[in-house]
């Protein structure tokens, strides 16, 4: 094993390619699937939460603001703060984090205690996203950190587009309450698996914020997180509306709705491991793919999107483009600064969940001011902007190093 001061770093010679490290892998793709299905809960239950706890759906959108705005100034906090301590026991306090969070949602009695729940589970997101996006290369040999970084970032991609039509499912079923007692399930259960499976995991890397500020600096870097910036806020401004704008444009009932987001999810998961693939040949290429498809989808929402049939197509196409985002713009990062993985994992969860905050807050303003036409809209001119972005600006050679 390697020495780095007085710690003993996991090289990934000293695991079996995916014979020692797939479990591992899995537990970790677990929490980001975990944090982030937590995270994007309330996106399908925005109309009983807003019924329940009496505000507007405007407003209920807000507990994915909170959120992501938490997240966003937590992760490149927090990572600095854990220093030297070891990514295992790390992670698991952080998942326990995120059971509290869920839990405390469940129970919420007013509007007021789901915004503290929401804050918790800003926190351990924050913290488990950008210890969990660089630790492949820990847990595989150097061949197959590619492949290991697009399970990890599948549980990302999973979350964002299956996540939400499972809350839903569950928030008709049983109640949106039952929904967030679900998460907290799942978090234990991950929390244990966590503990169970990874190995011992030293801190390799030393990061102080200031290291966090310079990794930014680098004009490679700058122009991916511009992309996500643009991307993830468009997306996000859509997407948080995604329910009434279906209940509205396409006529969709509550069961359609779940079907409907199925699909979208399906594509999701297909979306990321098809862009994962490309992104290691041209990061660039891919996400102005994804951008231009966005774009074109979303702005087409309210001109044809009047039927079921139609919603259908739109979605699947959506799921298929935005499911590649996380791993491809990950992908971007590692290769922009392979010597500062922590530092650019933990400015890629605070723009990427600052930009869901954004998105979520200008959506709800769109949405209450002008209609869900006018938040799709919005979200494609969002999405044409990220094009023009990763089109001109400066971008890696190419995916891993």
């Amino acid at each position: 094993m390697a020495q780095t001061g007085k710690f003993t770093a996991v090289t990934p010679d000293r695991l079996r390619p995916w014979g020692g490290g797939r479990p591992a892998v899995i537990a970790v793709a677990g929490a980001t699937f975990t944090v982030v299905t937590s995270e994007m809960l309330p996106v399908g239950l925005l109309t009983p939460i807003g019924g329940a706890l009496r505000v507007t759906e405007g407003t209920a959108g807000l507990t994915l603001t909170v959120t992501g705005l938490v997240a966003a100034v937590s992760a490149p906090l927090l990572t600095p703060a854990l220093g030297r301590f070891d990514r295992r026991p790390v992670l698991c306090g952080l998942m326990a984090v995120i059971v509290a969070g869920n839990l405390l949602a469940a129970w919420s009695p007013h509007f007021a205690v789901m915004v503290a729940a929401r804050v918790l589970v800003g926190l351990g997101m924050g913290g488990v996203w950008a210890v969990a996006a660089g630790l492949a290369v820990r847990l595989v040999p150097g061949r197959s950190v590619g492949a290991a970084t697009s399970l990890i970032f599948s549980g990302v991609a999973v979350a964002s587009v299956l996540g939400v039509p499972a809350g839903t499912y569950v928030g008709e079923l049983a109640g949106w309450r039952a929904a967030f007692l679900g998460a907290a399930a799942l978090a234990l259960v991950v929390l244990v698996a966590l503990a169970v499976l990874l190995p011992k995991l030293p801190a390799d890397q030393e990061v102080r914020f200031g290291g966090v500020l310079r990794a930014g600096g680098d004009a490679r870097v700058a122009t991916g997180l511009g992309v996500v910036a643009l991307l993830v806020t468009g997306h996000f401004a859509a997407y948080t509306y995604v329910r009434p704008a279906l209940e509205e444009i396409s006529g969709a009932s509550t069961p359609v709705i779940g079907t409907l987001l199925l699909v979208y999810g399906v594509a999701g998961v297909a979306g990321n491991f098809a862009c994962g693939a490309g992104a290691s040949r041209s990061p660039r290429g891919v996400l102005a793919v994804i951008s231009l498809v966005l774009a074109a989808t979303v702005g087409l929402v309210p001109l044809i999107g009047g039927s079921v049939l139609t919603a259908t197509a739109l979605l699947a196409v959506w799921g298929l483009s935005y499911g590649g985002l996380s791993v491809s713009a990950q992908t971007w990062l590692l290769a922009a600064a392979p010597e500062a993985r922590e530092a650019v994992s933990a400015l890629f969860v605070g723009v990427f969940n600052g930009s869901i905050a954004l998105g979520a807050f200008s959506g709800g303003l769109a949405a209450d001011g002008a209609g869900v036409e006018a938040v799709m809209y919005l979200g494609a001119a969002l999405a044409v902007g990220a094009l023009a972005v990763a089109a001109l600006g400066r971008a890696p050679a190419g995916g891993h190093r």
